[in-house]
């Protein structure tokens, strides 16, 4: 003979496992904005400087302090939103707020020597 235990309705529910997503870490996040490029100079964001810092907490909230390469950037705005929709779509990410700061303000000598050679301009 089998016995099955009938569910009682004022049992409560079983809780859900919460999956706990670890929060990437800013140099993972920083990679992340690799695929954020200047469309008028053809390079990514990171690699040319315009990403300063990267902070992410504990509670999935990443904080990006950067700069344009000029104030005037026609760009400006879809460079911040791209910037914004990449992070928020990585796992773990719970809210990401983007900065924008004119100091220090944004040279050439802030592209990484690996794009000033590609592109010619090691001086």
């Amino acid at each position: 003979m089998f016995f099955s235990k009938s569910k009682n309705e004022d049992d409560p529910a079983p809780e859900a496992a919460e999956e706990t997503v670890p929060v990437p870490e800013p140099a993972e996040l920083k990679t992340l904005l690799r695929e954020v490029y200047d469309p008028e100079i053809g390079v990514n964001i990171v690699d040319l400087g315009l990403v300063y810092e990267v902070k992410a907490d504990e509670e999935g909230h990443v904080h990006v302090l950067m700069t344009l390469t000029t104030p005037g950037c026609p760009y400006g705005p879809q460079l911040l939103a791209e910037v914004n929709y990449i992070l928020r779509n990585a796992r773990g990410v719970k809210d990401v707020e983007v900065e924008v700061t004119w100091d220090p303000p944004w040279s050439m000598d802030m592209v990484s020597e690996e794009i000033r050679l590609d592109m010619g301009l090691d001086w």
